[in-house]
Protein backbone atom coordinates (compact mmCIF):
# COMPACT_ATOMS: atom_id res chain seq x y z
CA UNK A 1 0.00 0.00 0.00
CA UNK A 2 1.21 2.99 -1.11
CA UNK A 3 1.18 6.69 1.30
CA UNK A 4 1.94 9.85 -0.45
CA UNK A 5 2.96 13.61 0.94
CA UNK A 6 3.95 16.84 -0.45
CA UNK A 7 5.68 19.98 0.19
CA UNK A 8 6.27 23.77 -0.81
CA UNK A 9 9.36 24.89 -2.07
CA UNK A 10 9.84 28.48 -3.17
CA UNK A 11 12.84 28.92 -5.55
CA UNK A 12 15.19 31.97 -6.14
CA UNK A 13 15.99 33.31 -9.01
CA UNK A 14 19.84 34.20 -9.46
CA UNK A 15 19.30 37.05 -11.35
CA UNK A 16 15.40 38.00 -12.00
CA UNK A 17 14.49 36.49 -15.29
CA UNK A 18 12.55 38.35 -17.96
CA UNK A 19 9.49 36.71 -19.41
CA UNK A 20 6.37 38.05 -21.75
CA UNK A 21 4.45 37.26 -18.75
CA UNK A 22 6.37 39.50 -16.69
CA UNK A 23 9.37 39.43 -14.21
CA UNK A 24 10.12 36.64 -11.75
CA UNK A 25 12.26 36.65 -8.81
CA UNK A 26 11.00 33.60 -7.34
CA UNK A 27 9.37 30.41 -8.28
CA UNK A 28 6.75 28.29 -5.96
CA UNK A 29 6.67 24.28 -6.53
CA UNK A 30 5.74 21.28 -4.65
CA UNK A 31 7.37 18.11 -4.27
CA UNK A 32 5.81 14.68 -3.94
CA UNK A 33 7.09 11.86 -2.22
CA UNK A 34 5.99 8.45 -2.66
CA UNK A 35 7.12 5.14 -0.52
CA UNK A 36 5.56 2.21 0.52
CA UNK A 37 4.04 2.64 3.91
CA UNK A 38 5.51 1.11 6.82
CA UNK A 39 9.13 1.66 4.49
CA UNK A 40 10.33 4.89 5.32
CA UNK A 41 13.94 4.07 4.23
CA UNK A 42 13.01 4.08 0.34
CA UNK A 43 10.94 6.73 -1.21
CA UNK A 44 9.92 8.07 -4.90
CA UNK A 45 10.06 12.11 -5.13
CA UNK A 46 8.71 14.01 -8.23
CA UNK A 47 8.12 17.79 -8.65
CA UNK A 48 4.94 19.74 -9.22
CA UNK A 49 6.28 22.82 -10.96
CA UNK A 50 2.94 25.19 -11.21
CA UNK A 51 3.79 27.65 -13.87
CA UNK A 52 1.76 30.92 -13.20
CA UNK A 53 -0.04 32.57 -16.06
CA UNK A 54 1.41 29.96 -18.60
CA UNK A 55 0.15 26.60 -16.47
CA UNK A 56 -3.63 25.48 -17.44
CA UNK A 57 -4.65 24.59 -14.33
CA UNK A 58 -3.10 28.25 -12.75
CA UNK A 59 -6.34 28.33 -10.72
CA UNK A 60 -7.79 28.25 -7.57
CA UNK A 61 -7.97 24.69 -6.25
CA UNK A 62 -4.90 23.34 -7.62
CA UNK A 63 -3.60 22.54 -4.24
CA UNK A 64 -6.93 20.60 -3.25
CA UNK A 65 -6.30 18.51 -6.67
CA UNK A 66 -2.71 18.23 -5.35
CA UNK A 67 -4.00 16.49 -2.01
CA UNK A 68 -6.55 14.69 -4.16
CA UNK A 69 -3.58 12.95 -6.03
CA UNK A 70 -1.73 12.20 -2.86
CA UNK A 71 -4.27 10.97 -1.24
CA UNK A 72 -5.43 8.55 -3.81
CA UNK A 73 -2.14 7.48 -5.22
CA UNK A 74 -3.03 3.80 -5.25
CA UNK A 75 -5.18 4.68 -8.09
CA UNK A 76 -3.21 6.81 -9.84
CA UNK A 77 -3.65 7.08 -13.71
CA UNK A 78 -1.49 9.53 -15.78
CA UNK A 79 -4.88 9.49 -18.41
CA UNK A 80 -6.61 10.69 -15.99
CA UNK A 81 -5.02 14.16 -14.72
CA UNK A 82 -3.61 15.36 -18.33
CA UNK A 83 -5.87 18.26 -17.35
CA UNK A 84 -3.84 18.80 -14.25
CA UNK A 85 -0.30 18.49 -15.98
CA UNK A 86 1.89 19.63 -13.11
CA UNK A 87 0.31 17.06 -10.85
CA UNK A 88 0.76 14.50 -13.55
CA UNK A 89 4.61 15.15 -14.11
CA UNK A 90 5.09 15.19 -10.35
CA UNK A 91 3.01 12.12 -9.64
CA UNK A 92 4.52 10.25 -12.39
CA UNK A 93 8.02 10.99 -12.01
CA UNK A 94 7.68 10.08 -7.80
CA UNK A 95 5.88 6.82 -8.94
CA UNK A 96 8.29 6.06 -11.57
CA UNK A 97 11.53 6.60 -9.41
CA UNK A 98 9.81 4.12 -6.58
CA UNK A 99 9.61 1.36 -9.21
CA UNK A 100 13.13 1.89 -9.88
CA UNK A 101 14.40 1.36 -6.53
CA UNK A 102 13.51 4.94 -5.60
CA UNK A 103 17.40 6.34 -6.55
CA UNK A 104 16.14 8.96 -8.32
CA UNK A 105 16.34 6.85 -11.62
CA UNK A 106 12.21 6.95 -12.87
CA UNK A 107 13.64 6.45 -16.45
CA UNK A 108 17.10 4.57 -16.20
CA UNK A 109 19.02 3.86 -19.25
CA UNK A 110 22.20 4.43 -20.82
CA UNK A 111 21.82 8.28 -20.17
CA UNK A 112 21.41 7.59 -16.08
CA UNK A 113 24.66 4.75 -16.54
CA UNK A 114 26.94 7.91 -18.28
CA UNK A 115 27.48 6.38 -21.08
CA UNK A 116 24.59 8.98 -23.50
CA UNK A 117 25.01 12.54 -22.94
CA UNK A 118 21.99 15.09 -24.70
CA UNK A 119 22.97 18.19 -26.94
CA UNK A 120 21.44 21.07 -25.49
CA UNK A 121 21.11 24.09 -26.90
CA UNK A 122 22.19 27.50 -25.30
CA UNK A 123 19.13 29.61 -24.32
CA UNK A 124 19.05 33.71 -24.06
CA UNK A 125 16.94 35.20 -21.42
CA UNK A 126 15.21 38.65 -22.43
CA UNK A 127 16.42 41.43 -21.76
CA UNK A 128 17.85 44.83 -22.84
CA UNK A 129 19.88 44.83 -25.90
CA UNK A 130 23.37 44.87 -23.76
CA UNK A 131 22.32 41.84 -21.73
CA UNK A 132 21.05 40.18 -24.51
CA UNK A 133 24.63 40.56 -26.63
CA UNK A 134 26.59 39.98 -23.58
CA UNK A 135 24.62 36.26 -22.94
CA UNK A 136 24.89 35.23 -26.60
CA UNK A 137 28.49 35.77 -26.54
CA UNK A 138 28.73 33.84 -22.96
CA UNK A 139 27.01 30.94 -25.19
CA UNK A 140 29.18 31.00 -27.80
CA UNK A 141 32.20 31.31 -25.72
CA UNK A 142 31.15 27.76 -24.17
CA UNK A 143 30.84 26.45 -27.79
CA UNK A 144 27.04 26.00 -28.66
CA UNK A 145 26.16 25.59 -31.66
CA UNK A 146 22.53 26.16 -31.36
CA UNK A 147 21.18 29.24 -29.60
CA UNK A 148 17.37 29.79 -28.40
CA UNK A 149 16.55 33.60 -27.80
CA UNK A 150 13.48 34.79 -26.25
CA UNK A 151 12.27 37.39 -28.15
CA UNK A 152 9.26 40.46 -28.17
CA UNK A 153 10.89 41.87 -24.90
CA UNK A 154 11.94 44.78 -26.46
CA UNK A 155 11.88 46.89 -29.35
CA UNK A 156 11.52 44.62 -32.38
CA UNK A 157 14.29 46.74 -34.30
CA UNK A 158 16.72 46.27 -31.43
CA UNK A 159 16.13 42.38 -31.49
CA UNK A 160 16.93 43.08 -35.25
CA UNK A 161 20.21 44.64 -35.03
CA UNK A 162 21.63 42.22 -32.31
CA UNK A 163 20.31 39.09 -34.68
CA UNK A 164 22.01 40.98 -37.64
CA UNK A 165 25.04 41.35 -35.20
CA UNK A 166 25.16 37.38 -34.59
CA UNK A 167 24.95 36.44 -37.75
CA UNK A 168 27.99 39.20 -38.88
CA UNK A 169 30.18 36.44 -36.88
CA UNK A 170 28.38 33.32 -37.36
CA UNK A 171 26.89 32.22 -40.58
CA UNK A 172 23.57 29.12 -40.17
CA UNK A 173 26.45 26.90 -41.11
CA UNK A 174 28.28 27.34 -38.14
CA UNK A 175 25.13 28.20 -35.34
CA UNK A 176 21.81 27.19 -35.27
CA UNK A 177 19.53 30.12 -34.19
CA UNK A 178 15.98 29.80 -32.60
CA UNK A 179 13.50 31.92 -31.75
CA UNK A 180 11.30 32.03 -29.23
CA UNK A 181 8.17 34.79 -29.28
CA UNK A 182 6.24 33.35 -26.63
CA UNK A 183 3.02 34.83 -28.87
CA UNK A 184 4.35 38.42 -28.98
CA UNK A 185 3.44 39.03 -32.43
CA UNK A 186 -0.64 39.65 -33.51
CA UNK A 187 -1.77 37.53 -36.66
CA UNK A 188 -1.82 40.60 -38.50
CA UNK A 189 1.58 41.72 -38.04
CA UNK A 190 3.58 38.71 -37.95
CA UNK A 191 3.86 37.78 -41.58
CA UNK A 192 5.64 40.76 -41.75
CA UNK A 193 7.69 40.19 -38.77
CA UNK A 194 8.73 37.05 -40.24
CA UNK A 195 9.83 38.08 -43.35
CA UNK A 196 12.44 40.50 -42.06
CA UNK A 197 13.65 37.58 -39.54
CA UNK A 198 13.88 35.34 -42.17
CA UNK A 199 16.87 37.37 -43.26
CA UNK A 200 18.58 35.92 -40.29
CA UNK A 201 18.89 32.39 -41.26
CA UNK A 202 16.57 31.25 -38.84
CA UNK A 203 16.17 27.62 -38.12
CA UNK A 204 12.32 28.16 -36.25
CA UNK A 205 10.26 30.31 -34.54
CA UNK A 206 7.71 29.07 -31.37
CA UNK A 207 4.77 30.17 -31.26
CA UNK A 208 4.63 33.37 -32.94
CA UNK A 209 0.98 34.62 -32.51
CA UNK A 210 -0.79 33.98 -29.37
CA UNK A 211 -2.33 30.05 -28.63
CA UNK A 212 -6.04 29.43 -29.29
CA UNK A 213 -6.34 31.15 -32.48
CA UNK A 214 -6.05 27.64 -34.62
CA UNK A 215 -6.93 29.56 -38.47
CA UNK A 216 -4.53 32.32 -37.59
CA UNK A 217 -1.79 30.20 -36.57
CA UNK A 218 -2.56 28.03 -39.93
CA UNK A 219 -2.20 31.02 -41.90
CA UNK A 220 1.27 32.54 -40.31
CA UNK A 221 2.47 28.85 -40.46
CA UNK A 222 2.11 28.38 -44.11
CA UNK A 223 2.85 31.84 -44.97
CA UNK A 224 5.90 31.90 -42.86
CA UNK A 225 9.46 32.05 -44.71
CA UNK A 226 10.19 30.28 -41.06
CA UNK A 227 9.29 26.80 -39.83
CA UNK A 228 7.09 27.72 -37.33
CA UNK A 229 7.15 25.19 -33.46
CA UNK A 230 3.69 25.18 -31.39
CA UNK A 231 4.86 25.81 -27.39
CA UNK A 232 2.20 26.93 -25.45
CA UNK A 233 -0.52 25.79 -28.25
CA UNK A 234 -0.02 22.35 -26.58
CA UNK A 235 -0.99 23.23 -22.99
CA UNK A 236 -4.55 22.52 -21.63
CA UNK A 237 -5.51 20.60 -25.48
CA UNK A 238 -5.80 16.96 -23.75
CA UNK A 239 -7.82 14.73 -25.80
CA UNK A 240 -6.46 12.54 -28.36
CA UNK A 241 -9.27 13.85 -30.71
CA UNK A 242 -8.26 17.05 -30.23
CA UNK A 243 -4.32 17.15 -30.52
CA UNK A 244 -5.78 15.69 -33.81
CA UNK A 245 -7.38 18.07 -34.77
CA UNK A 246 -4.92 21.03 -33.84
CA UNK A 247 -2.18 19.16 -35.79
CA UNK A 248 -3.83 18.85 -38.65
CA UNK A 249 -5.77 22.11 -38.74
CA UNK A 250 -2.42 24.42 -38.22
CA UNK A 251 0.31 21.33 -39.78
CA UNK A 252 3.08 22.99 -37.97
CA UNK A 253 6.99 22.07 -38.80
CA UNK A 254 7.67 21.10 -35.33
CA UNK A 255 6.22 20.47 -31.30
CA UNK A 256 7.84 21.65 -28.39
CA UNK A 257 7.09 19.20 -25.67
CA UNK A 258 7.20 20.73 -22.18
CA UNK A 259 6.24 17.33 -19.94
CA UNK A 260 5.09 19.25 -16.68
CA UNK A 261 2.84 21.75 -18.85
CA UNK A 262 1.82 19.11 -21.64
CA UNK A 263 0.17 16.62 -19.47
CA UNK A 264 3.19 14.58 -18.17
CA UNK A 265 5.18 11.83 -19.69
CA UNK A 266 2.32 9.46 -21.06
CA UNK A 267 0.64 12.40 -22.91
CA UNK A 268 4.09 13.18 -24.39
CA UNK A 269 4.59 10.20 -25.91
CA UNK A 270 1.01 10.49 -27.16
CA UNK A 271 2.08 13.74 -28.83
CA UNK A 272 5.50 12.63 -30.39
CA UNK A 273 3.30 9.33 -31.96
CA UNK A 274 0.82 11.96 -33.18
CA UNK A 275 3.42 14.07 -34.45
CA UNK A 276 5.49 11.28 -36.32
CA UNK A 277 2.23 10.09 -37.87
CA UNK A 278 1.82 13.40 -39.57
CA UNK A 279 5.66 14.05 -40.30
CA UNK A 280 5.92 16.88 -37.68
CA UNK A 281 9.84 17.35 -35.85
CA UNK A 282 9.72 18.08 -31.83
CA UNK A 283 12.40 18.68 -29.22
CA UNK A 284 11.79 18.84 -25.54
CA UNK A 285 12.40 21.80 -23.55
CA UNK A 286 12.20 22.31 -19.82
CA UNK A 287 9.76 25.10 -18.00
CA UNK A 288 12.11 26.26 -14.95
CA UNK A 289 11.81 23.31 -13.13
CA UNK A 290 14.28 22.39 -9.98
CA UNK A 291 16.91 19.69 -10.76
CA UNK A 292 14.19 17.23 -9.93
CA UNK A 293 12.21 17.90 -12.49
CA UNK A 294 15.03 18.44 -15.16
CA UNK A 295 16.36 14.89 -14.10
CA UNK A 296 12.89 13.25 -14.63
CA UNK A 297 12.77 15.20 -18.20
CA UNK A 298 16.17 14.72 -19.12
CA UNK A 299 15.92 11.09 -17.93
CA UNK A 300 12.53 10.55 -20.40
CA UNK A 301 14.26 12.03 -22.82
CA UNK A 302 17.70 10.37 -23.54
CA UNK A 303 15.97 7.01 -25.27
CA UNK A 304 13.62 9.33 -27.70
CA UNK A 305 16.21 11.77 -28.50
CA UNK A 306 17.11 12.53 -32.16
CA UNK A 307 19.55 14.63 -33.91
CA UNK A 308 17.87 17.89 -32.88
CA UNK A 309 19.18 19.63 -29.83
CA UNK A 310 17.13 19.50 -26.66
CA UNK A 311 16.03 22.82 -25.02
CA UNK A 312 17.58 21.40 -21.45
CA UNK A 313 19.71 22.67 -18.93
CA UNK A 314 21.36 21.89 -15.35
CA UNK A 315 18.85 24.61 -13.35
CA UNK A 316 21.90 26.65 -13.20
CA UNK A 317 18.71 29.57 -13.08
CA UNK A 318 18.41 29.06 -9.23
CA UNK A 319 20.57 30.09 -6.17
CA UNK A 320 18.86 27.39 -4.08
CA UNK A 321 18.48 24.39 -6.68
CA UNK A 322 18.66 20.69 -5.55
CA UNK A 323 22.30 19.70 -5.99
CA UNK A 324 22.10 16.34 -8.37
CA UNK A 325 23.79 14.38 -10.41
CA UNK A 326 23.23 16.46 -13.85
CA UNK A 327 26.35 18.32 -15.21
CA UNK A 328 26.47 20.39 -18.33
CA UNK A 329 29.50 19.06 -19.98
CA UNK A 330 30.27 21.43 -22.86
CA UNK A 331 27.38 21.73 -24.71
CA UNK A 332 26.09 18.10 -23.59
CA UNK A 333 23.87 17.44 -20.71
CA UNK A 334 25.01 14.28 -18.68
CA UNK A 335 24.69 12.03 -15.74
CA UNK A 336 26.88 11.45 -13.72
CA UNK A 337 26.31 8.05 -11.65
CA UNK A 338 28.35 9.01 -8.76
CA UNK A 339 26.46 12.18 -8.19
CA UNK A 340 24.50 12.30 -4.84
CA UNK A 341 21.28 14.26 -4.20
CA UNK A 342 20.24 16.32 -1.00
CA UNK A 343 16.82 16.31 0.07
CA UNK A 344 17.04 16.64 3.36
CA UNK A 345 15.95 20.18 3.48
CA UNK A 346 12.24 18.94 1.52
CA UNK A 347 10.21 17.18 4.05
CA UNK A 348 10.13 17.64 7.29
CA UNK A 349 11.02 13.91 9.31
CA UNK A 350 8.48 11.60 8.43
CA UNK A 351 7.08 8.63 10.65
Amino acid sequence: MLEAFHAKYLLRFNEPAVTSRGVMTVKECHYVLVRERGVPGRFGIGEVPLFPGLSAEDCPGHDARLDEACARVNDFRPEAWRAWSSICFGMETALADLRNGGQRLPFPSAFTRGEQAIEINGLVWMGNREQMARRVDEKLAAGFRCLKLKIGGIDFEEERALLREIRARYPAATLQLRLDANGAFSPREAPRKLEQLAAYDIHSIEQPIRQGQWRAMCAVAVASPIPVALDEELIGVTSRDERQALLDTIAPRYIILKPSLAGGFQSCDEWIALAGERAIGWWVTSALESNVGLNAIAQWCAPRVGNLPQGLGTGQLYANNIPSPLLQCGVTLVHDPRGTWHLATLFPPLP
